[in-house]
């Protein structure tokens, strides 16, 4: 008998309960049915991303809110600033670029992190730049950035902050009322244990006069003035997918119950644990600035990231993530996110023992588990 365990940095785990929620026979979505899930989602959401800001629900993945975000504040004197420290980072330049928006494109390098102070630096060379994008937690490198500060400096110097926060929401501390990001996007399958399909924005007031302002909104489907429209009756503009908002309401009831303070002690514990073991056992973490929501770790010499994750998955039913890119072949990953516990990450790390073994690579077989579970047990 073989089990299959998701710990792919999303889509993730998902409860049996918001499964068999969203299996259940359903109305039409123009209903007082339907828009009542929309206004529970809606207030749970701003508890989720500990907001009073508005939040909109759009059907289509955290890129489309990106996207939607990306394009509907940028209008005639805009110029926006990205910081591209991986792929994701890089794909929110590639959006703006071909919607013909000025875009200055900051590469950083892979596995590394700007700082405050490198981005004031950046602010201060061009007044031009009326926004800054950042991703919270780069999920192609696994690693962090501090977005609390980065908030700080925007605010200092009159510029919007738009925050990917695809694997940070739900998973890492983030405040962005408190920390001045004007648009905190996130998705479904993340860390709020649902499958692909819904996108999610936090907007602040300021980013709203942008929004409504803009006089060259190229945007149909994506246009947040049109969301924020129906959002005002519960509804959508379009036809929306209305079976996961119900399970987005029975997700967000259970991360509620378990309450954000523990969650995110939980995905730091999970986090802690699998660097822990890496580190035990031959297989350095590889970001600098390590992300909770997600772990990066290097294969070591002789065993390739294919042949970990291929034994993982046809041996153990692990399906784990590989590196994009120029990491394809360097790193592996593992999520935090979702439907997953101590107990499973402890199960991962002892199936990679087992792999490792089994290739030849030499170690103290129960090392990572050793590691892991002193971890666990200091932090419980």
């Amino acid at each position: 008998m073989k089990k299959f365990r998701l710990f792919t940095p999303g889509p993730c785990a998902v409860p049996e309960e918001v499964l068999l929620e969203m299996s259940r026979p359903f109305h039409h979505h123009r209903t007082d049915w339907f828009k009542g899930y929309m206004k529970a989602a809606a207030e749970k959401l701003q508890q989720i991303l500990c907001t009073r800001n508005d939040v909109i629900i759009i059907t289509g993945s955290g890129t489309a809110a990106a996207e939607a975000a990306i394009v509907g504040i940028h209008g005639q004197g805009s110029k926006l600033l990205t910081i591209e420290a991986g792929k994701f980072g890089q794909r929110w330049g590639e959006i703006a670029q071909q919607h013909g928006i000025p875009v200055t494109r900051h590469a950083v390098e892979w596995g590394e992190a700007i700082t405050p102070e490198q981005l004031s630096g950046l602010l201060k060379a061009d007044p031009a730049i009326t926004a800054v994008m950042v991703v919270h937690s780069e999920t192609s490198t696994a690693t962090r950035v501090d977005l609390q500060n980065i908030g700080k400096v925007c605010q200092a110097q009159g510029k919007l902050l738009l925050a990917d926060c695809i694997t940070s929401a739900g998973a890492m501390p983030l405040k962005p009322d408190e920390w001045g990001v004007d648009v905190a996007i996130t998705g479904s399958q993340k860390a709020l244990m649902l499958p692909p399909g819904l996108g999610f924005l936090s907007v602040s007031a300021r980013a709203w006069s942008a929004i409504e302002t803009n006089k060259n909104q190229h945007a149909y489907y994506l246009n947040l003035n049109k969301a924020r429209k129906s959002a005002v009756e519960n509804d959508t503009p379009f036809t929306p997918a209305h079976l996961l908002v119900r399970g987005l309401v029975k997700a967000l009831d259970l991360l509620l119950e378990e309450g954000l303070e523990k969650i995110w002690t939980r995905v730091a514990t999970m986090a802690a644990a699998t660097r822990a073991a890496g580190e035990a056992i031959g297989l350095p973490v590889f970001s600098k600035f390590p992300s909770d929501s997600v772990t990066a770790l290097r294969p070591p010499a002789g065993i390739t990231v294919k042949d970990i994750r291929n034994d993982l998955e046809q041996r153990f039913g692990i399906e784990s993530a590989g590196g994009q890119d120029q990491l394809k072949v360097k790193i592996f990953r593992l999520g935090h996110m979702g439907f997953v516990d101590e107990m499973d990450t402890l199960l991962a790390i002892g199936a990679i023992e087992q792999v490792l073994y089994k290739r030849g690579h030499k170690f103290n077989l129960g090392a990572g588990v050793t590691a892991a579970q002193k971890v666990i047990a200091e932090r419980s």
